[in-house]
């Protein structure tokens, strides 16, 4: 048989490809385990999100039958985004399949399929750690290209400003418990009528540091707590007034995707982190629902090998960015 013959089967079809890629084995990092992000598909290459700046008012008493107050008009702003797309190749060559068969059997087509199926598995690494490096961005407020340029500044987008809050570890008597309430209020006004379970806060190295490390912290749970910090790896996490703070460890190349000295405290179960998949730009996909990730391949010339694509078109949104609170360490 023909090995090149074989890539016109079924089993190489581009229905069959991206089946194989969605459903390879699930390695995102940490944003991505915590289902942070409520994952949608959509048939467009653009989204436009609504914002309403609505207002809360009091209502004062009327005698019966006098006039009423007045509702406000609510102010409505449509913002137009489009998705990223994401392309990611790799070849395949005759060589690296010729021979091929699988353990104690002699089936080549199910050879060749290892071949091709752990080829998708790792370019599907590749597509994941760029998604959560992209969904890291939309936390932050700053969507950033691989190469570092701005893809997408959602407090610019949604025109309003970045909530910070300075930590002064280096000050002994720092009352932390104080800071973090000061931290819930802001993320609070900034939800408004938007309910969640907890907050979250991901850290970089320095900034983990000194929050453990910190005096008022360790009377806490010393005082509270016994012998906790000496029996637990904090590096894993640890609840301290009503929030999870956690050392995130992403990083690429050497390259955090964190910075050292900074947090972000995100509330969770608020439903404001959002992932749209757009359709592929192949015929067979136009307007159709967008998948997570798509895969097609076809002969090289002269039937050299074959040529995987993929490709993935993500959206990923924080809808109210001020109620992510930046945190810096002084």
């Amino acid at each position: 048989m023909n090995l090149l013959d074989i890539f016109s089967q079924d089993a190489f079809s581009m229905g069959t490809l991206t089946a194989t890629i969605n459903n390879a084995p699930h390695k995102p990092g940490r944003i991505g385990e915590l289902g942070l992000f409520t994952d949608a598909g959509i048939n467009t290459t653009t989204l436009s999100v609504e914002a309403k700046d609505g207002t809360l008012q009091l209502l004062p008493t009327r005698e019966r039958g006098a006039p009423a107050t007045q509702a406000r008009a609510t102010r409505r702003n449509l913002r137009d985004f489009r998705v990223t797309h994401i392309p990611h190749d790799s070849t395949i060559l005759a060589d690296e399949v010729q021979n091929v068969r699988a353990f104690g059997s002699n089936s080549a087509l199910e050879g060749i399929q290892a071949v091709v199926n752990q080829r998708l598995t790792d370019i599907r690494a590749n597509h994941e750690v760029t998604l959560e490096h992209l969904r890291l961005g939309a936390i932050k407020g700053l969507i950033l290209d691989a190469d570092g340029s701005v893809i997408y500044d959602l407090f610019h987008e949604f025109g309003v400003q970045q909530q910070v809050h300075d930590f002064a570890f280096t000050d002994d008597n720092l009352d932390v418990r104080d800071a973090c309430v000061k931290i819930r209020r802001q993320v609070d006004e900034a939800l408004g009528v938007t309910m969640y379970s907890h907050l979250h806060a991901f850290c970089g190295a320095e900034f983990y540091d000194a929050l453990i490390g910190h005096p008022y912290v360790k009377e806490s749970y010393q005082r509270y707590q016994a012998g906790a910090m000496l029996r637990n790896d904090f590096r894993d996490g640890f609840h301290y007034c009503n929030t999870l703070w956690e050392e995130y460890l992403g990083q690429v190349e050497g390259v955090p995707f964190i910075e050292p000295d900074e947090a972000y405290v995100i509330p969770v179960g608020s439903n404001i982190f959002r992932t749209w998949f757009g359709p592929a730009d192949f015929v067979e996909t136009a307007n159709q629902i967008g998948l997570p990730l798509y895969a097609k391949q076809r002969p090289l010339e002269f039937d050299k090998g074959i040529q995987l694509h993929t490709q993935s078109n993500p959206l990923p949104l924080c809808l109210k960015p001020r109620a992510v609170i930046k945190c810096t360490l002084s």
